[in-house]
C-alpha cells in the first residue's frame, strides 16, 4: 500500500495559514473536514470542565508521612507542646513534649500536612491548564501515652514532607488538647559546583510549601531568569537539571519562592523566613559546542486516559476489528507498521489521521476545531490487512488513526507524535556576532501543555515559540549574542495561560524546569522534552 503524506506548503508552515469557513476547512488550500463535522467538535473560549489529576507514582517521591488522622476538635483550653528545635530540614531528630494533660492518657500525636495536585480541563479537541489544587489533612505521627502527671516526650525525625510551618496536635479521645509547631526550611544543593561550559548542573531545592504563593521557585543565573520549578507531586521538593553556561570563570545561580518570576524583598513578606538560597558554579573551561540532544521527561505511568481527538460514539464496540501499531509513538515522518484484524476482504479501507486545526490567536468564538487527514488506503485480500504509514507533518501530541471501511470507521487507535528538531536543529553552528539563524522544530502540540516551547539562550529566558497555527513546524529566528565562544540554547515545555483564560493558573509562559517529573502532561502520557542545542560565536 502506498502512503499518503499530508504536508503544508513551505507558506502555510512558515506563517501558519489556517482559514475555518462556514462550509468546509481549508489549510494550505487544502480541504480536511467538513464544517458540520467540525462544528460538531469545535473548541471555544468558555469551556471548563476542571478534572484533579491523581498524583502519579513518581520514583524517589514520598508519600504522606503518616496515616490520615481522624478528626478532632480543639479543646477549649489548649495547651501548649514544646517542640525542640522548632525549626529545621526534613530529618532533622526532634522532640516533642506535652505537660499537664490528662494522666495516663492514649495520646495521638498529629501533623498538619496536604496532598497538592495539578488541575487540567481534557477534551477531545484540546486539553486545557487550569492551576492546582490543595487538600488540607492531618496524619498521625506517633501514639503515645502519658504518665501519672499527664506528660509525655517523643522523639522523632522531622517528616520528609512539605516546607513550611507544621501544626502538631496532642489528640486524645477525639479532643486536640495541645498545640505545637515545627517548621521545614528551604535548602538549596548543587552538583556538580565546576566544570566545561555544558555540564549538566543538578539543582535541588527542598522545603517548598504545599500553598500557592510557596509551591514554586524561580531560577536565576547571574541575576538572568532561567525558568520556574516546582514541587506540586514531589511532595516540597524540586529538582531540576540546567547547563553550565559562559563564559568561563564564575557564575551565581540563585533559587528562591516566585510564582514565575522572583519576590526580591521577600524578607519583608508575611513569610519571610522562604528566602531561598545562592550557590556559586565554576565555569572551567570552553571545550567547544556539545551534541545537539533531547532530553524525555521520566517514565511515569499516567492516570488519566484522555486522549485528544479520540471520539466516543465512532466505532461499533462490538467492531471485530483490531489495530495493532510497531510503535504508539514517533516523530514525524517516522514509517509505522499496521497490522489489521476482522477486517472485510476484498472492501476498500480508508487511513485517516484524526488532528486539529485552528488559532489561539485573537480568538473570540470558534477558534478550532477537528479535521482529519488522509494517510493511506488498501484493499486487503482477506480479513488482515498489513502495511504502513508516515507519521504526518503536523501537529505533536495525541491523535487517532481511524480505519474506515464500506462507508464508517470500524475502528481507531492512538498515537502520540513527539517533538523533534530538523537536521542539526539549527541554521548555522558558527555565527559572527549579531548574525541571525533558526532553530527548527517539528511535532509541536496544541493544547496548553504543550503548544508552546520556551528558550533559554546562555540560561537568560528569551522567550517563546507557538505550533499551534503553523501546524506543529516551529522555527524562531534568533541572533547570535556574546563573546566568542560556545553559547548554549536551551528549550523547555510551557504553561500557555493566555487563550484561554482561566483564573488561578500560575507559572504560566514561563520554562518549567520541572518538566521530567512534575508535569500534568506526565499523567496524560505527554512526552514533552527539553531541547539542547548550542552555537559558537567566532
Amino acid at each position: 500500500m502506498k502512503s499518503t503524506n499530508y504536508r503544508t506548503s513551505k507558506f502555510a508552515t512558515r506563517v501558519g495559514l489556517a482559514v475555518l469557513t462556514t462550509a468546509t476547512l481549508t489549510i494550505a488550500g487544502v480541504m480536511v473536514a467538513p464544517a458540520t463535522f467540525m462544528a460538531a467538535h469545535a473548541s471555544r473560549h468558555d469551556s471548563s470542565n476542571p478534572l484533579s489529576i491523581p498524583v502519579p507514582r513518581i520514583k524517589g517521591v514520598p508519600g504522606l508521612p503518616g496515616p490520615i488522622a481522624s478528626s478532632a476538635s480543639p479543646s477549649g483550653n489548649m495547651g501548649i507542646l514544646t517542640v525542640k528545635p522548632d525549626v529545621g530540614h526534613a530529618g532533622t531528630p526532634i522532640s516533642i513534649s506535652g505537660t499537664g494533660l490528662n494522666k495516663n492518657a492514649n495520646v495521638t500525636v498529629t501533623w498538619s500536612s496536604a496532598n497538592d495536585t495539578w488541575v487540567v480541563d481534557p477534551e477531545i479537541g484540546t486539553v486545557n491548564y487550569m492551576g492546582f489544587q490543595r487538600t488540607k489533612l492531618n496524619v498521625v505521627l506517633a501514639h503515645t501515652t502519658t504518665d501519672g502527671g499527664g506528660n509525655f516526650t517523643i522523639h522523632l525525625k522531622a517528616p520528609n514532607d512539605f516546607g513550611g510551618v507544621h501544626d502538631i496536635y496532642a489528640d486524645i479521645n477525639g479532643t486536640q488538647e495541645a498545640h505545637g509547631g515545627f517548621l521545614i526550611s528551604r535548602r538549596l544543593i548543587l552538583s556538580p559546583k565546576s566544570g566545561p561550559i555544558g555540564t549538566p548542573i543538578h539543582i535541588t531545592y527542598t522545603g517548598f510549601s504545599a500553598s500557592e504563593y510557596e509551591l514554586g521557585a524561580a531560577v536565576l543565573w547571574d541575576n538572568h531568569y532561567t525558568g520556574e520549578m516546582q514541587a506540586v507531586w514531589t511532595r516540597g521538593t524540586g529538582s531540576i537539571t540546567i547547563r553550565a553556561a559562559g563564559p568561563v570563570g564564575r557564575h551565581i545561580i540563585e533559587v528562591g519562592d516566585a510564582i514565575s518570576f522572583l519576590y526580591l524583598n521577600l524578607q519583608q513578606a508575611s513569610d519571610s523566613w522562604a528566602i531561598g538560597g545562592t550557590a556559586s558554579f565554576n565555569t572551567t573551561a570552553d571545550k567547544g559546542r556539545p551534541k545537539a540532544a533531547i532530553w524525555w521527561p521520566n517514565n511515569i505511568k499516567p492516570t488519566v486516559n484522555a486522549k485528544t481527538t479520540l471520539q466516543a460514539g465512532v466505532v461499533d464496540p462490538n467492531s471485530p476489528v483490531h489495530i495493532k501499531l510497531s510503535y504508539g509513538a514517533g516523530q514525524v515522518g517516522q514509517k509505522i507498521k499496521l497490522t489489521a484484524t476482522g477486517l472485510t476482504a476484498n472492501s476498500p479501507v480508508d487511513m485517516e489521521w484524526a488532528t486539529v486545526v485552528g488559532t489561539r490567536v485573537n480568538c473570540t468564538s470558534t477558534c478550532w476545531a477537528m479535521a482529519t487527514v488522509p494517510v493511506g488506503n488498501a484493499t486487503p485480500g482477506s480479513s488482515t490487512l498489513n502495511t504502513t504509514f508516515r507519521v504526518p507533518d503536523n501537529l505533536g501530541g495525541w491523535h487517532v488513526l481511524q480505519l474506515n471501511q464500506g462507508g464508517k470507521t470500524v475502528q481507531q487507535i492512538p498515537f502520540y507524535v513527539k517533538e523533534s528538531i530538523v537536521g542539526r536543529g539549527v541554521s548555522s553552528l558558527v555565527l559572527r556576532p549579531g548574525q541571525a539563524f533558526t532553530i527548527h522544530l517539528k511535532g509541536v502540540g496544541w493544547t496548553q501543555l504543550d503548544n508552546t516551547v520556551g528558550v533559554d539562550y546562555d540560561n537568560s529566558y528569551m522567550g517563546y515559540g507557538c505550533g499551534f497555527a503553523s501546524n506543529g513546524d516551529v522555527v524562531l529566528d534568533l541572533h547570535a549574542t556574546g563573546g566568542p565562544g560556545t553559547h548554549i540554547i536551551d528549550l523547555y515545555p510551557q504553561f500557555y495561560t493566555l487563550s484561554p483564560s482561566f483564573p488561578n493558573t500560575p507559572w504560566g509562559l514561563v520554562p518549567v524546569l520541572t518538566y521530567n517529573r512534575d508535569y500534568p502532561g506526565l499523567a496524560m502520557g505527554y512526552k514533552i522534552p527539553s531541547i539542547k542545542l548550542a552555537i559558537t560565536v567566532k
